[in-house]
């Protein structure tokens, strides 16, 4: 990904642009890169101003606000602002009670607001400076001041910002925010590098099937290396590396989950359920969370877990409502969620139990997730690559579903239909939904040692039906239904057999067929837009049918020996 912009004017342009879209909310400070709060107090109020390299949006700019920073200044990407703009911004910033730097602890950024402190106070101008030591990975617990500044920044500065809007005085604004930094930890991972502005390749780059545990925020990678985890293992690394480090406290505690750039607001998501569960365990109370972009590294893709250990005071400042152009809060407490069991979560409680349903679908089950990413290549020939993972789904969910209703095959398989189409979505969840349900239904009343060839064929004759009611499809369109009726056709055609033979040949009709889809060109759905590119390749639905009749078949024959 190469990011928008020259990286000689980089720094000017965006926050030029920044003003010019929030300046209902900021100003510029003329003559430097820096802005400050469009109302200015009323009375009397220590300035919290706060900043940084550029690259990491909303911090530090879009945190400048009532209730959070008065001020931020940005040098380039990556790069401390200089001492002349921090004295600039400060200067703007200030309102008469002194003023309260704040910013990740890098060498750069201490020598810089370092020499702009010095300049205040020959003028007069009281200053205390809070550097922010919240990142695990870059030193040990025993020298935390060796520490740097990365999504714990924001925690911090928000503590700080409160206690200034409520009128705390400039020492006790700092005492305070030192308390904030002393019980806040954060511990990230990358998957991917940023790339810098007017670049054409990342500073780093990780293996598509690892991840790189401590990174920081200025596109450096992490200090180890590890396999690609999920999002539960990914969640786990994350808490488990925290919890040993977090101080002592009366077990609430502010959660963050920070975004690098890249990683998108939903993967996010997915991994908090997992965190919030093992603080749980662990005997926290997470009474505020936060999911989102706070801290963020250009277009690096990870995220990091930050967690503040409260008290009274820090949990009364962190409610305290801000409004800023890049976080804005009331300070509501998080209400308690109960949390449903997940169905890997219901698959792996419960085992496979004894009825036919039940074998056949995770027969079934089995073989679509040795197959998932076949079936994802021959989707995304021409669509959009995701049959593989829909089916995955959809017959996690109807295993699960089935498991619950073990007492008549019809009841089972209407479940399973049902919970099938629920957790696939798309147009192959609702035809394989109503394949199962409706097969379900014809066999209504029927107990699994009764149901006969013809019964089966009769079932399967009223779902091929209702299949091809509200799909509208035809022989000939490429479709699942090329594979579905060859195999309904050579069922009923079975009728005086016996159920495994009569099986076995109509999945083997299937599979044929499947195959033969490779010469036609699609005439329904997403893929009809693509037909050319589809010749050659077998319908990724036709396929996956074949492998369902195929495995239960399989399944039944084990059974009868």
């Amino acid at each position: 990904m190469t990011t928008l912009g020259s990286p000689d004017t980089f720094k000017r342009q965006w926050l030029d642009g920044f003003v010019t879209a929030y300046g209902r909310t900021v100003q510029k400070v003329p003559d430097a890169y820096g802005v400050v709060r469009r109302e200015a107090p009323e009375s009397p109020k220590v300035a919290v101003v706060i900043g940084g390299g550029c690259g990491h949006y909303p911090a530090f700019a879009g945190l400048v606000g009532p209730g959070l920073a008065d001020g931020a200044v940005v040098g380039d990407v990556f790069t401390s602002p200089s001492a002349e703009q921090v004295y600039r911004t400060a200067r703007a910033a200030d309102n008469g009670a002194g003023v309260l730097f704040g910013f990740g602890n890098y060498q750069g950024d201490v020598l810089h607001f370092g020499l702009a402190a010095r300049r205040l106070a020959a003028e007069g101008i009281p200053s205390r400076t809070i550097l922010v030591t919240d990142d695990i990975a870059s030193g040990p617990a025993t020298a935390p001041e060796r520490r740097r500044g990365v999504a714990g920044d924001f925690l911090v500065f928000k503590i700080a910002g409160a206690a200034a809007e409520r009128g705390y005085d400039l020492d006790a604004v700092y005492e305070v925010a030192e308390k904030a930094n002393a019980r806040t930890r954060t511990f990230g991972v990358a998957f991917g590098g940023c790339t810098l502005p007017g670049a054409d390749a990342p500073l780093f780059t990780v293996a598509e099937q690892e991840m790189e545990l401590g990174l920081g925020i200025h596109g450096e990678p992490g200090v180890r290396t590890v396999g690609r985890l999920s999002a539960t293992e990914l969640a786990d690394e994350l808490v488990d590396g925290l919890l040993p480090e977090l101080p002592d406290g009366d077990g609430r505690v502010v959660v963050l989950v920070n975004g690098l750039g890249r990683t998108k607001y939903e993967e996010m998501f997915v991994t908090y359920p997992r965190v919030h569960e093992r603080l749980a365990q662990a005997g926290l109370s997470p009474v505020h969370s936060e999911v989102g972009e706070f801290v963020t590294s250009l277009d690096m893709a990870g995220v990091s877990l930050s967690i503040l250990v409260l008290d009274d005071e820090l949990a009364e400042l962190y409610a305290a409502p801000c409004d800023t152009p890049g976080y804005r809060s009331s300070g509501a407490e998080l209400a308690t969620v109960e949390l449903e069991s997940t169905v890997d979560e219901l698959l792996a409680e419960e085992a496979a139990g004894t009825s036919v349903v039940d074998r056949v679908l995770t027969a079934a089950l089995r073989s679509i997730e040795e197959n998932e990413a076949e079936l994802g290549r021959l989707d995304a020939v021409a669509a959009d690559g995701d049959h593989g993972l829909g089916m995955t789904r959809g017959m996690r969910a109807a295993v699960a579903a089935a498991r619950r209703e073990p007492d008549t095959v019809s009841g089972a398989l209407l479940a399973a239909g049902t919970a099938f189409a629920d957790a696939a979505g798309g147009a192959s969840g609702a035809l394989y939904g109503v394949l199962l349900a409706e097969t379900g239904a014809g066999l209504s009343g029927a107990a699994a040692k009764d149901i006969s060839t013809a019964m089966l064929a009769d079932a399967v004759d009223g779902a091929v039906r209702a299949f091809c009611e509200l799909g509208k499809a035809e022989l000939g369109d490429k479709t699942m239904l090329d594979a579905i009726e060859p195999f309904r056709a050579t069922l009923r055609e079975q009728a005086g057999s016996e159920v495994m033979q009569a099986w076995r040949k109509a999945a083997g009709a299937a599979v044929v067929a499947a195959q033969e889809t490779a010469r036609l060109r699609p005439a329904k759905g997403r893929a009809a837009r693509l037909a050319q590119r589809s010749e050659g390749h077998p319908d990724p639905g036709a396929v996956s049918f074949s492998l369902l009749v195929a495995a239960v078949g399989e399944e039944l024959e084990r059974s009868a020996d």
